[in-house]
């Protein structure tokens, strides 16, 4: 990246930086080949800077953007799995729900891609159990923010079902996604989320017509017609790539569809020949389905060996895509159904043995909603049995590990050879007490959250912070050498000092850091640290004293408020 830009980007706000991705993600899911390149590299550069500053929230979602944009370029879909992988650990390690739920359901379409419907499946039902419960909004992000995340990351899951073929489950996570984009959505956020239903809506009714059910698929037909009608009016407020004097059906080949699917007639032959020419790369599954609602409107007009053609040119074209297994059989069917009208005679023994193999995928089917359903039943008591343990081990004030953490953690650490050299830190606030005499308690609570989260996110995630007691906490770093500990926890000290005095009170850090020695106790390695924190204390606070030698230890102070463990 430039100089010049990389300082234009440094005097943005964080939330430019993510709405700015939002556009990219939108922009690159629509352009041809060297336009997704270039969006990626921008995109890229606005992860780099996320990072840069370091707050989670924004860090995740350049990531979630950043995959996303990879899994919709076949050649860049394996560079989206690295993205992914720190998307899940990033978003499991700060607590950041939503994202971690959408996590898993980006990694649910990457599995499609790899042909694996199974991991798929897994993925969805993993990502679809952290949803279940009503969750607390992020107050970090603000509500309207939030509702975004989470309508995002239940679009998500319900494009995978989608693609799986899980209809009615789809349809129910989509009516929770629209519950959620009614109340905070924008004009791209409601485009989105009917473009992605009026698709849902198209492969279930082809999924119905193979099963005879027409009447059913007629509806379904209609329906998504009725949303490509509506969506004309968000679409053009949008962050799509568009055209501003052609209609939104026009230039999205499933609203196109949609059309011609609820009434195939000569009329759309012209508009869907336009739509399968667009200047872009188009997914599978729009492929797919304007082949279908072309090859019916050709058909309508008398045309059906130019249909049969188009049909055959489709299923060559996409011959190694695992994307969409369902509507692929619903491509087959198309063309064998033509195929078979075109041919001299007919033979009823072969329909009805078609019929009878689309019944047992049916049946199928319900076996895949079974397993779905019991795998989210089994992650969601997974997610419950985790909730209580990590309440054993959690201080409720700060989300923190508890002191019965430190402890199982330090002789963990003890123990395996690779986390030596193992540094053992001591913070302590300067000024807490002031701020609970001169404001309240309840202030006094925000701010040691304020700094709990600070210590979190400015270190490693490798790092293990504690909450030790009253307004101490407990840093264990390992594999890193004293001096590299010293460095490490002067940036902590430095970003609690830089906090708005609102979030902070004019609370400081005095930090004492030592390196564990063989045969050392946890006593022992926190009595040192304790004297190298109380040296820091001694020299003003608001810093880090490193202890490589044997400190006295420092006399107990006549306020020092003990806290017995099991209060923690």
């Amino acid at each position: 990246m430039r100089e010049d830009a990389a300082t234009a980007l440094s005097e943005v706000s964080d939330a430019w930086l993510v709405g700015r991705a939002r556009e990219l993600n939108a922009v690159g899911q629509h352009s041809d080949a060297l336009g997704q390149r270039t969006t990626i590299r921008e995109a890229d550069n606005l992860l780099a800077e996320a990072q840069r500053r370091g707050e989670p929230r924004i860090v995740a979602q350049l990531l979630r953007h950043c995959a996303a944009i990879r899994l919709a370029v076949p050649d860049l879909v394996e560079d989206a799995d690295a993205l992914l992988d720190e998307l899940l650990a990033h978003s499991r390690r700060h607590g950041l729900v939503v994202l971690q739920a959408d996590a898993h359901a980006l990694r649910g379409r990457r599995s499609l891609l790899a042909g694996s419907e199974d991991a798929a499946l897994n993925e969805i039902a993993h990502g679809l159990s952290m949803l279940d419960d009503e969750l607390a909004p992020d107050a970090t992000l603000g509500r309207r923010s939030w509702e975004r995340l989470l309508a995002q990351a239940l679009i998500d899951i319900g494009l995978v079902l989608t693609q799986l073929g899980v209809y009615e489950m789809s349809d129910q996570v989509m009516t929770r996604a629209h519950q959620r984009i009614r109340e905070s959505g924008g004009p791209h956020e409601i485009a989105v989320h009917m473009i992605n239903r009026c698709r849902m809506l198209l492969g279930w009714g082809l999924r119905l017509e193979r099963v005879g059910q027409h009447p059913e698929a007629t509806d379904r037909f209609k329906t998504a017609s009725d949303l490509a009608h509506a969506v004309e009016g968000p679409w053009r407020e949008s962050l799509f790539p568009r055209v501003a004097d052609r209609l939104a059906s026009e230039q999205m080949p499933v609203l196109g569809a949609a059309h011609a699917l609820a009434s195939p007639h000569i009329d759309h032959i012209g508009k869907l020949r336009q739509l399968r020419s667009l200047d872009r790369a188009m997914h599978p599954r729009e492929k797919i389905i304007v082949a279908i609602a072309l090859s019916r409107c050709l058909t309508c007009a008398g045309r059906g060996g130019e249909a049969v053609r188009l049909l055959s040119e489709t299923r060559t074209d996409l011959r190694d895509d695992t994307s969409e297994p369902t509507l692929r059989i619903s491509l087959a069917r198309e063309y064998a159904h033509l195929t078979e009208l075109d041919a001299d005679s007919t033979s009823e023994a072969l329909r009805d043995y078609a019929l009878e193999l689309e019944t047992e995928l049916w049946t199928m089917r319900e076996v895949r909603l079974s397993t779905l359903a019991t795998r989210l039943d089994n992650y969601r008591l997974s997610h419950r049995h985790d909730a209580i343990t990590q309440q054993a081990l959690q201080d409720p004030l700060t989300g923190l590990s508890n002191r019965r953490a430190l402890d199982e953690r330090l002789d963990k650490l003890q123990d395996q050879h690779d986390s030596q050299p193992l540094s053992v830190a001591l913070v302590d606030l300067d000024g807490f007490k002031e701020v609970n005499d001169r404001c309240s308690h309840a202030e006094g609570d925000e701010v040691l959250r304020e700094v709990a989260a600070t210590l979190r996110d400015t270190l490693r995630s490798d790092d293990f912070v504690a909450r030790y007691g009253g307004d101490e906490f407990v840093v264990l770093l390992p594999g890193v050498m004293l001096a590299a500990a010293e460095a490490a926890l002067q940036r902590t000290v430095e970003a609690v000092d830089r906090l708005p005095y609102q979030r902070s009170r004019g609370v400081t850090l005095s930090i004492g850091v030592v390196a564990m020695r063989p045969q050392e106790s946890g006593g022992q390695v926190l009595a040192r640290a304790d004297a190298a924190m109380y040296q820091a204390k001694r020299g003003g606070g608001n810093q880090v004293s490193a202890f490589a030698g044997a400190p006295t230890p420092r006399a107990p102070s006549p306020h020092a408020v003990w806290t017995p463990p099991d209060a923690l």
